[in-house]
């Protein structure tokens, strides 16, 4: 396939489209197929046999539509009006969209999220845009959509050097927690020596509550092939890896879509060699790992990729000077690499006009906890936390206030209600103790007890440790410990004085990220709600009644118990 028989191709599906009055387009991410989403896609297509309607109406699986808090989700796509949006389908709605919907033109109004709806008015669908618009199995969709043009424009105009330039005057930085620079690193990478270069894509994400790569990978699989294969030419590399998560529940239905979206570009020219006649040829595999979170670190991610076992190295050498094999290496997680083709179509220049001075572009979040809506959303850089929790996540639920939103997974922090006029920036979350992180941001009441949200992370880094340092080996057991007996009421003050030494020992001496960031969480709990600490150790009192502590009868009086 070249440039023009691409262009054709795109014409030949949109051209297949138009020849159906309707398109109905069910949601099939993770979210709502846990939600029922399967069944009520057998529904769709059953009653459009039933109405003998093959002919008129086109019903496909989708990617994820973002609200999946009212998940299963449906859209209704009308060659004659705008899309109409469904919510919380369920098999009996979704024979009536067919029947009811579209043969009587009658919707359901009691299901559908009307076009203003104040959960997507503030988002900014960049990376997102295709996403629940395509059926991520048929490569024709994304084509039609515009895809693999950045890839024919790159390899047709540009040479390497301006591609890394222009990732670099974009401002695009790693997504998937370290906020590194992405164009410095793949200049780093094309100025390396070395015989053989890799790309690898990073998609083990393992933070409590997230999910954006997956659903990235489940909802348009063939934006982070286009974007590795744009990384492979400017930094030199002729082989790329996914390196996926086997962990995951339904992991084995991703790895398929997977398998199938880059067999499909290799038989269409996009992938192998002499991609689009050029001269230049990359090749993409999988790698799945075992579900290690310590495999998120590149150093431990790149072993597993050799076959041995995840555990970090330390640094220098850097993975742009030997990474695997001993050869340079460009790392990006998933987001960061789905964001390529849309910096390459709309230019460096618009890109970077979006976001803060340090931070640019668009960042994707689980938006998740307390709130009346919740799911994945796609927010320019510099919109404020508030305007996330109570304009696009609905507020919290009723009778229950803000206390701290969870930023940053196991390696972030907590912020609390005083910097809810936060910008979402990278560094201006580190100054409050916090990270933007790879994405999760989890949304806590006042019900939420902060020691023992500190003790759930604490725990996960302690089982998700790889054992190889002492600091974090051991650290994270006498942190959890501690924090277990802060619980329990059963820790004492200078208890309290050992918890923030070890965390800082922890910080300074750990081999790699996980344990050097494990303490993050317990640090900004300890600084902006220490008082819940005291609370715990002196009084034996839990000021959110979440755990199961020995209260006195004197506070039971005090709070109206007794």
């Amino acid at each position: 396939m070249n440039k023009r028989e691409l262009e054709a191709a795109a014409q030949s599906e949109l051209e297949r489209q138009k020849k159906f009055c309707h398109r109905v387009l069910c949601c099939n991410s993770t979210s709502c197929m846990s939600a029922g989403a399967g069944e009520v896609l057998k529904t769709l297509q059953q009653s459009v046999e039933d109405n003998n309607l093959q002919k008129e109406i086109e019903v496909s699986p989708a990617g994820c539509m973002g609200l999946c808090s009212a998940g299963p989700m449906v859209t209704v796509q009308s060659s004659d009006s705008e899309n109409t949006l469904y919510k919380e389908v369920s098999p009996k709605v979704a024979k009536e969209i067919i029947e009811s919907h579209i043969v009587k033109e009658t919707p359901i109004d009691d299901n559908i999220i009307p076009s203003d709806f104040p959960f997507f008015a503030k988002q900014m669908k960049l990376v997102l845009a295709h996403s629940g618009l395509i059926n991520p199995a048929r490569f024709e969709e994304y084509v039609a959509l515009g895809g693999y043009n950045a890839l024919a424009h790159v390899l047709r105009d540009m040479t390497p050097s301006e591609v890394c330039e222009t990732i670099h005057k974009s401002g695009l930085r790693g997504r998937g927690g370290g906020g590194y620079p992405a164009g410095l690193k793949w200049n780093l990478v094309r100025r390396s020596q070395g015989s053989h270069k890799f790309v690898i894509a990073n998609c083990d994400e393992g933070d409590p509550g997230a999910y954006m790569d997956r659903t990235l990978v489940e909802s348009n699989p063939h934006q982070l092939l286009e974007g590795m294969a744009i990384a492979g030419y400017a930094v030199g590399a002729d082989q790329g890896y996914i390196f996926v998560r086997g962990g995951y529940p339904g992991a084995s239905k991703r790895l398929d879509q997977l398998e199938t979206a880059i067999r499909s570009a290799e038989r269409n020219n996009l992938l192998g060699g002499r991609i689009l006649n050029s001269k230049f040829g990359f090749r993409i595999d999988l790698r799945v790992g075992a579900g290690a979170f310590v495999c998120g670190e590149e150093t431990a991610l790149m072993a597993s990729v050799m076959g041995r076992r995840g555990q970090p190295v330390p640094r220098p050498p850097y993975p742009s000077d030997k990474g695997l094999w001993g050869y340079p290496t460009l790392i990006n997680n998933v987001e960061s690499l789905s964001s390529v083709s849309t910096i390459i179509n709309h230019g460096a220049e618009n890109y970077s006009k979006i976001g803060t001075t340090g931070s640019k572009g668009t960042k994707i979040f689980a938006l998740a906890g307390q709130l009346k809506y919740t799911g994945l959303i796609e927010v320019p850089m510099g919109i404020t936390l508030r305007e996330i929790v109570y304009d696009i996540g609905g507020g919290m639920l009723d009778g229950r206030t803000f206390k701290a939103a969870q930023t940053g997974g196991p390696s972030g922090g907590c912020i609390p209600a005083e910097h809810l006029d936060i910008e979402i920036d990278y560094e201006k979350f580190r100054e409050i103790g916090s990270s933007v992180g790879s994405g999760g941001l989890i949304v806590l009441d006042n019900q939420s007890c902060m020691p023992d949200l500190a003790r759930f992370f604490m725990e996960f880094c302690m089982d998700e440790s790889c054992g190889k340092c002492v600091p974090c080996r051991v650290g994270t057991r006498q942190t959890y410990d501690i924090l277990d007996n802060i619980t329990k009421g059963s820790a004492t003050m200078d208890d309290l004085v050992k918890l923030e030494d070890l965390c800082i020992m922890m910080q300074e001496t750990s081999l790699c990220g996980l344990g050097q960031a494990a303490p993050n969480p317990i640090l900004s709990t300890l600084r902006y709600f220490r008082d819940e600490y005291e609370a715990h150790i002196k009084d034996h009192f839990c000021p959110a009644t979440e755990c199961k502590i020995t209260k006195s009868p004197i506070l039971d009086l005090v709070n109206g118990k007794g």
